[in-house]
């Protein structure tokens, strides 16, 4: 059962930013909240498998959590998570949802175009194979089966398709970056 979640999703920054970008964690008993982390991540890096490694240890919780949920494969713009490496630093499956399929095209054009690493970036991201439909949503897994992602967001959702600690992470994220949270929609 994957009951013991923690879902981590990226604070909202200016497009011209550069530098560091905050990354929210909750970590979720089931449809309760247990714990926030927070964290940073370089806009376009290469950072994001290890801080996010990082933070489900600082979590607290990790002897307890049963799954990594990320909000999309990249944080801070092209900051794409390594996830088989996540899963084994971690040594948790890993599920990463999106409310549709991302334009493949357009991100592998930026990635090799426009972004610095863009080619290694990219090599992640389609190692990762396509996103499947699962409970209303899309997901690639790492260390879990299709039923077991179905039955983990069965679990985990509350309002609406995406799991509450994704919907949360980016609540928290909005509002202590923006002031106040714009709607639970991610």
């Amino acid at each position: 059962m994957f009951s013991h979640a923690i879902g981590f999703d990226d604070a909202p920054f200016a497009r011209e930013h550069r530098g560091d970008v905050a990354v929210f964690g909750t970590v979720y008993a089931r449809r309760t909240l247990h714990g926030v982390v927070r964290g940073r991540v370089r806009r376009d890096g290469r950072n994001s498998t290890a801080e996010l490694a990082r933070l489900v240890g600082e979590s607290g919780a990790q002897a307890h959590l049963h799954l990594i949920l990320l909000q999309g494969v990249a944080l801070a713009g092209f900051n794409v998570v390594d996830v088989p490496t996540l899963g084994r630093l971690t040594g948790l499956p890993v599920l990463v949802v999106a409310r549709r399929p991302p334009d493949l095209g357009r991100i592998r054009s930026a990635l090799l175009t426009r972004v610095p690493g863009g080619a290694r970036k990219w090599r992640l991201i389609e190692a990762l194979g396509p996103m499947e439909p699962c409970r209303g949503v899309w997901v690639q897994r790492v260390g879990l089966s299709l039923p077991e992602a179905e039955a983990a967001l069965g679990v985990l959702t509350v309002t609406g398709r995406v799991p509450e600690p994704l919907r949360a992470a980016h609540l928290i994220a909005g509002g202590v970056t923006r002031g106040s949270s714009q709607g639970g929609r991610v």
